[in-house]
């Protein structure tokens, strides 16, 4: 701890490049300062600091020696941040984004709700790509690629993309056997809200030259829900990710299509939980991603 301590007076003069200031602020001598650093420099060997009787600067050494301490620093802090909480029962408001509609995040919200009755949950579903720090969310949950490196994240699982109809539709209109029969079919595509543009769907061995087939647009819209409602009517074939109709598939009430053409890497997509950087998580945060990684793609 004695060498922690130096560590910490170290990083202080580095920063200040003075004696002097850092023992006011630490309420010692320049000359118990300046003890501190001499025995920290035996102790390694080498020298941290050129000194003058009018400058003090970093040596080569004390710079690679600083970006060290620095992060040694930052995690004794972190553990005892960590330490600090650990009785604590998580509590308070936790303010949410998640995709609008999922099927996938209900059941284990609910959960997480019973088991931690003190925390008052502010649920934001929306399929925008939400600003996590400038609208104040706590955590946000993310099936897109990460964009925002200033982010922490947490990978909860992997998806992908499926071509999903009714039974009594394929009975109607026959099932697809190649890409290019779904220009006779119904399609129901997805439009993005923020660059309008229509999702592609992930579509594998289709024309010569490599382009997709033109899909016929039978419904555009922004809705998850809208293009499920419309296929278990039997109104049209759609392209959703696995989780949003895992239920419908195993019930029979959807069955996949083209399963050999939507496939390879192009059609992977991962869920995420990011929230924003910090040296310390509460234990209403700690506990909700902790929570979901444990029930969510287990």
């Amino acid at each position: 701890m004695d060498s922690l301590g130096n560590i910490g007076v170290f990083v202080r003069v580095a920063e200040r490049l003075g004696f002097s200031a850092v023992a006011r602020e630490l309420g010692l001598s320049p000359s118990a300062v300046g003890k501190a650093i001499a025995r920290l420099e035996e102790r390694l060997g080498v020298r941290l600091f050129n000194r003058s009787t009018r400058a003090l600067a970093l040596t080569a050494e004390g710079e690679r020696f600083l970006e060290r301490c620095r992060r040694i620093l930052c995690e004794v802090e972190a553990a005892q941040l960590e330490l600090r909480h650990a009785g604590e029962r998580p509590h308070g408001r936790l303010r949410i984004s998640l995709p609008r509609h999922s099927g996938l995040f209900e059941e284990a919200i609910s959960d997480f709700l019973l088991e931690y009755p003190e925390v008052e949950l502010d649920l934001n579903f929306s399929d925008h790509l939400v600003d996590v720090i400038g609208e104040g969310f706590d955590v946000a949950i993310r099936a897109a690629p990460l964009e925002d490196s200033a982010l922490r994240h947490r990978r909860l699982g992997d998806f992908r993309r499926v071509l999903v109809g009714s039974p009594t539709y394929f009975q109607r209109h026959g099932r697809p056997q190649r890409p290019a029969d779904l220009a006779g079919h119904l399609c129901l595509h997805y439009r993005f809200a923020g660059t309008g543009r229509l999702e592609r769907w992930p579509l594998a061995g289709q024309a010569q030259d490599g382009a997709p087939p033109e899909l016929p647009r039978s419904v555009v819209c922004n809705s998850v829900e809208m293009r499920i409602f419309l296929a278990l009517r039997g109104q049209g074939i759609a392209c959703l990710p696995d989780f949003t109709v895992a239920r419908q598939l195993e019930q029979g009430l959807l069955e996949t299509v083209l399963d050999h053409h939507v496939a390879g890497t192009h059609n992977q997509g991962t869920v995420w939980l990011v929230w924003p950087p910090g040296r310390d998580l509460s234990p209403k945060v700690r506990a909700f991603l902790d929570f979901m990684a444990r029930r969510l793609f287990a």
